[in-house]
């Protein structure tokens, strides 16, 4: 007697298929080569790819979980990346100041003290240096670096053993997927589905900023999931691995307070040994760096007036109605501020916690880029909300810039083109909020 075939699971099925297609997106962009010259094609293969997504985690959602479907999606995961990781940086030029910052460390001077213009470092301008290529094309070359004591040395360990462009994005490509694995292992631990996994796994924001562009945040995503994985039955450690990602990227200290709270400070020892561990840590990182605190502060003085208004949400419009960058820029830091607080005080559920707060904080930040929106995907896998995957959808369309600055050397953002991004996003957010509302007065 013949047994019949085993059919494939259904979501399987579904999942090759998405694969698949996303796939060849993703083919497709690193066919085009140096993508700032082709903008209008990325940008098209990039909504196109949020479309293909969008309706994948639709049909994974409404489909029976197989146990196989969590490796394709892994899998799947891992060959967009790879498909983008050989592509040399073209999006962005902040690949090219990590490699810099790499390169004077390894020479003997602190980041923070020298600006790359500076006249000392003429030398290490010249044709034939690794990063030569793109000293002058970085992100503020007048100004010392602006990144964080931590990253300073990755980027420093990473120039000795792999100073091109494509190599220097390993570590962030690494930490990119330690967060996807992460994510996988907590959900399923919790009785998770397939389709939160793919938020972040097959999120086309996070494969291009992060494969393609190799943008040091993924370093400060893997912290802040590594903390809440950890934060309820080990709060005290939690703190030291958020104290590592703000080491990282700044963006997860407003995440501090709730960890410190939550491991007993100020009321118990066990809170004033964590916060003392959060101090040594960042002690240990900063030394190496402690004689160019000066230039730090000018600097940030310096970044704080030259960028702002790139991008943002609501920032332009408290500056519409104030007329006062200080003023707009003061409100929403008292609003983050204020949530911080409050948060922390009531000892909130961390997940949540997160979410409201770094969406908080990209709603009120006074730039807006689009890697800044990969930073709240992970936390999607928990809040799958429908407002906040658009926006990262939408975000693409913040590269027309690059039309602009081609045609007219102006570096200015679009107007009509972020209210095309932000509008959709409020309005679908608007009726999310109202949809809640009515189910819990109903129920």
């Amino acid at each position: 007697m013949n047994s019949s075939p085993r059919r494939l699971p259904p979501q399987a099925l579904i999942a090759l298929v998405a694969i698949v297609s996303l796939e060849a997106v993703f083919a497709a962009m690193a066919r085009l080569g140096d993508l700032s010259i082709h903008i209008p094609e990325f940008m098209a293969l990039a909504l196109g790819g949020g479309v293909l997504y969008v309706i994948a985690l639709y049909a994974l959602e409404h489909t029976r979980d197989n146990r196989v479907v969590l490796w394709l999606v892994l899998v799947g995961a891992l060959a967009f990346r790879l498909t983008l990781f050989s592509q040399p940086p073209s999006l962005s030029t902040d690949l090219h100041r990590y490699r810099w910052d790499g390169m004077v460390q390894n020479e003997g001077w602190n980041p923070y003290a020298v600006a790359p213009t500076d006249p000392r470092l003429a030398p290490l301008h010249a044709q034939g240096r690794p990063a030569a290529a793109g000293w002058y094309v970085m992100p503020v070359p007048e100004i010392p670096t602006m990144y964080p004591p931590l990253a300073q040395l990755v980027f420093r360990a990473t120039w000795r053993f792999l100073p091109d462009p494509v190599g220097f994005k390993l570590p962030f490509v690494l930490a990119d997927l330690a967060v996807a694995a992460l994510l996988a292992g907590w959900i399923r631990s919790t009785g998770g589905r397939n389709y939160q996994v793919a938020i972040y796994a097959w999120n086309p924001l996070v494969v291009v900023e992060f494969a393609s562009s190799g943008h040091n945040d993924a370093l400060a995503i893997a912290c802040v999931v590594a903390t809440l994985m950890i934060i309820r039955r080990a709060p005290a450690k939690s703190t030291l691995t958020l104290t590592a990602g703000a080491l990282a990227k700044a963006f997860p200290a407003v995440l501090l307070p709730l960890a410190l709270c939550r491991a007993g400070w100020p009321g118990k020892l066990r809170g004033w040994i964590a916060a003392g561990g959060c101090v040594a840590l960042a002690a240990v990182c900063v030394w190496p760096y402690r004689h160019g605190w000066r230039e730090f502060l000018g600097m940030l003085k310096y970044y704080q007036l030259i960028f702002r208004n790139y991008h943002s949400s609501v920032y332009p419009v408290l500056l519409w109605l104030t007329g006062s960058h200080v003023v707009a820029a003061g409100v929403g830091e008292g609003v983050v501020i204020g949530l911080v607080v409050c948060l922390a005080l009531r000892h909130a559920e961390p997940t949540r916690a997160a979410f409201l707060l770094i969406g908080t904080v990209l709603l009120f930040a006074p730039n807006g880029y689009s890697w800044y929106f990969t930073w709240i995907v992970p936390l999607l896998c928990f809040y799958p909300s429908p407002a906040w995957l658009l926006l990262t959808i939408l975000e693409f369309l913040s590269y027309k810039i690059f039309l602009n600055y081609r045609a007219l050397g102006v570096w200015h953002f679009d107007p009509f083109f972020q209210w095309l991004c932000y509008a959709p996003f409020y309005a679908l957010l608007g009726w999310e909020i109202l949809r809640r509302r009515a189910e819990s007065s109903s129920a």
